[in-house]
């Protein structure tokens, strides 16, 4: 009996134990990256999770404004929240994860506007939209500059653009032609990905620091990532979301 009741103990125990490990972070829409009404929520959705169960953990998301996505990370409502570009500064909250594929971030213009550049000081006469909280590159969002007109997400920005109350807008080239197929298909022709990108974008997990056990959250993804490559299966998910 005592047998029993000790073994009984034990996986009481483990169990216990296996359901603490849970990981609760915000996200937003971002179609092809990631979107509550994508197949299996998108691509970067499909890793994560995969990622954090390979480390020992189950991963919980919710949809959220981009503010509302980092006001909830940062106020510790939730563990975290992904994806995100990476920051230097995002070192002074956060814990940011080993990276994981993103892409190419620019700008896009109206086709009529013939709009070239070769640096962002070419860029002084126009007025560009970025979202409003989004981490672009450390050179354009310190370039006081530049005239910035905040919006709310990739979508407003892009109806601006179409509707001249801005110039360029800045963006990852994937979503913004998602974008426009989607929300905009009568009119994407008027629209083009300038050939000078700002940079070739990896994507990372941010756990806030004041979360407990915080550095091994994101070392059991990290883990989990890593077998993820060396087996194949990013380049898997990747292939079969279309990337």
């Amino acid at each position: 009996m005592k047998k029993i009741f000790l073994l009984a103990t034990i996986l009481f125990s483990f169990n216990f134990i296996y359901a603490q490990n849970k990981v609760t972070l915000t996200t937003l829409d971002w179609p092809p990256y990631i979107g509550s009404e994508m197949n299996n929520d998108g691509y970067v959705a499909q890793l994560v999770k995969e990622a954090f169960k390979r480390g020992g953990y189950s991963l919980n998301y919710g949809y959220y404004p981009w503010a509302r996505v980092i006001a909830l990370a940062e106020s510790g409502q939730a563990d975290g929240y992904f994806p995100e570009y990476y920051d230097e500064s995002l070192k002074e909250k956060y814990y940011v994860s080993d990276p994981f594929p993103g892409g190419p971030l620019g700008f896009m213009a109206r086709k009529d506007s013939n709009i070239k550049f070769s640096k962002l000081t070419d860029l002084k006469p126009f007025r560009i939209g970025v979202v409003r909280g989004y981490v672009n590159t450390a050179e354009f969002d310190s370039a006081a500059y530049l005239t910035k007109d905040e919006g709310n997400d990739d979508e407003t920005n892009i109806r601006k653009l179409l509707e001249k109350r801005v110039d360029l807008i800045v963006i990852d080239k994937y979503v913004g032609f998602h974008i426009l197929k989607s929300s905009f298909a009568s009119r994407a022709g008027e629209i083009v990905f300038l050939e000078t990108v700002l940079e070739e974008k990896d994507l990372y997990v941010c756990i806030n620091k004041k979360v407990p056990n915080a550095g091994a959250i994101v070392a059991a993804f990290n883990r989990g990532l890593a077998s993820m490559i060396k087996d194949g299966t990013v380049a898997k998910i990747l292939k079969s979301n279309g990337f």
